[in-house]
């Protein structure tokens, strides 16, 4: 398996062989090639932008880089510091949104 930050493991070629897609994998495959998947997530950006989430974001990097010490910080050490903070603090409101433009597509692909 190949692994990363910022996505869940990627199966290698031979585990993927004569298993069936799952329904997330099949909306997923939808979402990129209608280009929908593209449109959320420079919508998800503006929202996140509006509402001062980035900001909060940054702020967050820079108290702990000013923390640490510049020369003492990597970009991995400051994903795995955001990452559940900014899981958690993204609005309801934007969350919603989001859902709501996902199931309008899946009702229109009709998946």
């Amino acid at each position: 398996m190949k692994h990363s930050v910022n996505r869940p493991p990627t199966p290698d070629a031979a585990e993927d062989q004569g298993k069936e897609p799952t329904l997330q994998e099949i909306i997923n495959v939808k979402l990129i090639e209608s280009g929908e998947k593209e449109r959320l997530m420079e919508l998800l950006r503006e929202r996140l932008i509006d509402c001062g989430w980035k900001d909060e974001m940054k702020a967050l990097c820079r108290a702990h880089v000013k923390k640490k010490g510049r020369n003492n910080v990597t970009v991995d050490d400051l994903v795995h510091l955001i990452t559940p903070k900014g899981r958690a603090s993204v609005p309801d409101s934007v969350k919603a949104e989001l859902l709501q433009r996902i199931r309008t597509f899946l009702m229109s692909a009709a998946l």
